[in-house]
Protein backbone atom coordinates (compact mmCIF):
# COMPACT_ATOMS: atom_id res chain seq x y z
CA UNK A 1 0.00 0.00 0.00
CA UNK A 2 2.80 2.71 0.54
CA UNK A 3 4.12 2.06 -2.73
CA UNK A 4 1.03 3.11 -4.09
CA UNK A 5 0.77 6.34 -1.77
CA UNK A 6 3.60 8.12 -2.91
CA UNK A 7 3.02 8.15 -6.25
CA UNK A 8 -0.80 9.12 -5.60
CA UNK A 9 0.26 11.87 -3.58
CA UNK A 10 2.97 13.05 -5.77
CA UNK A 11 -0.18 13.11 -8.40
CA UNK A 12 -2.01 14.66 -6.31
CA UNK A 13 0.32 18.06 -5.64
CA UNK A 14 1.20 18.39 -9.48
CA UNK A 15 -2.85 18.51 -9.81
CA UNK A 16 -3.12 21.65 -7.15
CA UNK A 17 0.26 23.06 -8.48
CA UNK A 18 -1.07 22.93 -12.36
CA UNK A 19 -4.27 23.98 -11.08
CA UNK A 20 -2.51 27.08 -9.34
CA UNK A 21 -1.65 27.89 -12.21
CA UNK A 22 -4.38 27.66 -14.23
CA UNK A 23 -5.93 29.86 -11.86
CA UNK A 24 -3.41 32.70 -11.93
CA UNK A 25 -3.37 32.89 -15.70
CA UNK A 26 -6.89 32.68 -16.12
CA UNK A 27 -7.48 35.46 -13.33
CA UNK A 28 -4.93 37.80 -15.13
CA UNK A 29 -6.62 37.04 -18.93
CA UNK A 30 -10.14 38.24 -16.89
CA UNK A 31 -8.83 41.00 -15.14
CA UNK A 32 -7.78 42.58 -18.61
CA UNK A 33 -10.64 42.34 -20.41
CA UNK A 34 -12.16 43.83 -17.12
CA UNK A 35 -9.73 46.84 -17.64
CA UNK A 36 -10.55 46.91 -21.36
CA UNK A 37 -14.06 47.35 -20.61
CA UNK A 38 -13.60 49.72 -17.78
CA UNK A 39 -11.18 51.81 -19.94
CA UNK A 40 -13.52 51.78 -23.12
CA UNK A 41 -16.55 52.81 -20.76
CA UNK A 42 -14.35 56.17 -19.28
CA UNK A 43 -13.33 57.10 -22.66
CA UNK A 44 -16.99 56.47 -23.67
CA UNK A 45 -18.45 58.63 -20.81
CA UNK A 46 -15.72 60.71 -19.63
CA UNK A 47 -16.65 59.12 -16.09
CA UNK A 48 -13.86 57.02 -13.86
CA UNK A 49 -14.94 53.34 -14.10
CA UNK A 50 -13.52 51.36 -11.70
CA UNK A 51 -12.95 47.49 -13.78
CA UNK A 52 -14.45 45.92 -10.28
CA UNK A 53 -16.55 47.47 -7.30
CA UNK A 54 -13.68 47.00 -5.27
CA UNK A 55 -10.52 47.88 -7.26
CA UNK A 56 -8.42 50.22 -5.67
CA UNK A 57 -7.31 51.53 -8.58
CA UNK A 58 -9.11 52.70 -12.49
CA UNK A 59 -7.78 52.27 -16.03
CA UNK A 60 -6.49 56.12 -17.07
CA UNK A 61 -4.94 55.50 -20.23
CA UNK A 62 -3.84 53.17 -22.98
CA UNK A 63 -0.15 52.48 -24.50
CA UNK A 64 0.75 51.32 -27.95
CA UNK A 65 3.47 50.06 -29.77
CA UNK A 66 1.87 49.89 -32.87
CA UNK A 67 4.91 47.91 -34.52
CA UNK A 68 5.56 45.09 -32.14
CA UNK A 69 1.77 44.91 -31.55
CA UNK A 70 1.83 45.51 -28.16
CA UNK A 71 -1.18 47.10 -26.11
CA UNK A 72 -1.50 47.62 -22.53
CA UNK A 73 -4.08 49.67 -19.64
CA UNK A 74 -2.28 51.88 -17.58
CA UNK A 75 -4.00 52.34 -13.62
CA UNK A 76 -4.06 55.40 -11.28
CA UNK A 77 -1.09 55.14 -8.79
CA UNK A 78 1.78 52.23 -8.90
CA UNK A 79 0.19 50.53 -5.25
CA UNK A 80 1.34 46.62 -5.22
CA UNK A 81 -2.50 46.07 -6.42
CA UNK A 82 -2.30 48.14 -9.21
CA UNK A 83 1.16 46.71 -10.46
CA UNK A 84 -0.73 43.39 -9.92
CA UNK A 85 -2.95 44.52 -12.92
CA UNK A 86 -1.19 46.94 -15.12
CA UNK A 87 1.59 49.96 -15.78
CA UNK A 88 0.89 52.37 -12.90
CA UNK A 89 1.05 55.89 -13.70
CA UNK A 90 3.41 57.79 -11.06
CA UNK A 91 1.45 60.19 -9.21
CA UNK A 92 3.55 62.95 -8.98
CA UNK A 93 3.84 63.31 -13.03
CA UNK A 94 2.22 64.78 -15.10
CA UNK A 95 -0.72 63.07 -17.47
CA UNK A 96 0.83 62.47 -21.08
CA UNK A 97 0.32 65.14 -23.62
CA UNK A 98 1.31 67.82 -20.58
CA UNK A 99 4.10 70.01 -20.53
CA UNK A 100 6.38 67.91 -18.36
CA UNK A 101 7.44 64.05 -18.26
CA UNK A 102 4.71 61.70 -17.87
CA UNK A 103 6.10 58.57 -15.92
CA UNK A 104 4.60 54.80 -16.54
CA UNK A 105 6.21 52.02 -14.20
CA UNK A 106 5.47 48.25 -14.64
CA UNK A 107 6.91 44.81 -14.05
CA UNK A 108 9.34 43.50 -16.65
CA UNK A 109 8.08 40.18 -17.15
CA UNK A 110 4.54 41.14 -17.39
CA UNK A 111 2.91 44.39 -18.53
CA UNK A 112 6.65 45.79 -19.83
CA UNK A 113 7.75 43.22 -20.95
CA UNK A 114 7.52 44.16 -24.43
CA UNK A 115 10.29 46.84 -23.41
CA UNK A 116 12.86 44.94 -24.47
CA UNK A 117 11.43 44.78 -28.00
CA UNK A 118 11.12 48.66 -28.77
CA UNK A 119 13.45 50.34 -30.91
CA UNK A 120 14.90 53.90 -31.04
CA UNK A 121 12.36 55.30 -33.36
CA UNK A 122 9.23 53.67 -32.45
CA UNK A 123 6.00 55.29 -32.23
CA UNK A 124 4.65 54.95 -29.08
CA UNK A 125 0.54 55.70 -28.72
CA UNK A 126 -0.92 56.77 -25.54
CA UNK A 127 -4.21 57.40 -25.40
CA UNK A 128 -6.10 58.97 -22.34
CA UNK A 129 -9.55 58.00 -20.57
CA UNK A 130 -10.61 61.61 -21.86
CA UNK A 131 -10.22 60.09 -25.82
CA UNK A 132 -7.67 62.44 -26.46
CA UNK A 133 -4.27 60.61 -28.45
CA UNK A 134 -0.73 61.76 -28.28
CA UNK A 135 2.24 60.08 -30.37
CA UNK A 136 5.49 59.76 -28.83
CA UNK A 137 8.59 58.88 -30.30
CA UNK A 138 11.51 56.87 -28.53
CA UNK A 139 14.62 58.51 -28.70
CA UNK A 140 16.82 57.24 -26.23
CA UNK A 141 17.07 54.29 -23.10
CA UNK A 142 18.85 53.81 -20.25
CA UNK A 143 19.76 51.56 -16.86
CA UNK A 144 19.71 52.89 -13.90
CA UNK A 145 19.92 52.65 -10.03
CA UNK A 146 16.26 53.22 -8.65
CA UNK A 147 17.37 56.29 -6.95
CA UNK A 148 19.59 58.02 -9.74
CA UNK A 149 16.94 58.20 -12.39
CA UNK A 150 17.84 61.51 -14.13
CA UNK A 151 14.36 61.80 -14.65
CA UNK A 152 14.09 66.22 -14.57
CA UNK A 153 10.38 67.00 -13.77
CA UNK A 154 10.39 70.43 -14.59
CA UNK A 155 11.23 70.10 -18.39
CA UNK A 156 8.52 72.67 -20.49
CA UNK A 157 8.61 69.45 -22.96
CA UNK A 158 5.90 67.22 -22.91
CA UNK A 159 7.71 63.99 -22.46
CA UNK A 160 6.78 60.01 -21.72
CA UNK A 161 8.98 58.01 -19.46
CA UNK A 162 8.34 54.15 -19.20
CA UNK A 163 10.54 52.09 -16.55
CA UNK A 164 10.75 48.96 -15.22
CA UNK A 165 13.32 46.65 -13.26
CA UNK A 166 16.52 45.71 -14.88
CA UNK A 167 17.99 43.38 -16.40
CA UNK A 168 14.82 41.99 -18.01
CA UNK A 169 15.62 38.06 -17.71
CA UNK A 170 16.26 38.39 -13.62
CA UNK A 171 14.15 36.42 -11.58
CA UNK A 172 14.73 38.45 -8.39
CA UNK A 173 14.52 41.84 -8.06
CA UNK A 174 17.71 44.46 -8.03
CA UNK A 175 18.47 48.04 -7.67
CA UNK A 176 18.43 48.97 -11.56
CA UNK A 177 15.95 50.26 -13.67
CA UNK A 178 15.50 50.33 -17.34
CA UNK A 179 13.90 53.83 -18.45
CA UNK A 180 12.74 54.44 -22.27
CA UNK A 181 12.74 58.32 -22.86
CA UNK A 182 10.10 59.43 -25.55
CA UNK A 183 9.33 62.45 -26.79
CA UNK A 184 5.63 63.98 -28.34
CA UNK A 185 5.77 63.91 -31.89
CA UNK A 186 2.03 64.39 -32.50
CA UNK A 187 -1.26 64.97 -30.59
CA UNK A 188 -4.62 63.31 -32.37
CA UNK A 189 -7.23 65.23 -30.54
Amino acid sequence: MPRFISPLVLALVGAILFGDGVYIHAKAWFAQVLLERAFDRSVATGQTVKPWSWADTWPIARIEVKRIGASTIVLAGTSGQALAFGPGHIDQTVDAGEHGIAVYAAHRDTHFRFLRNVAIGDVIEITRRDGRHFRYRADSSAVVHFDASGIDPATEDAELVLTTCWPFDAVASGPERYILHATLVGNGG
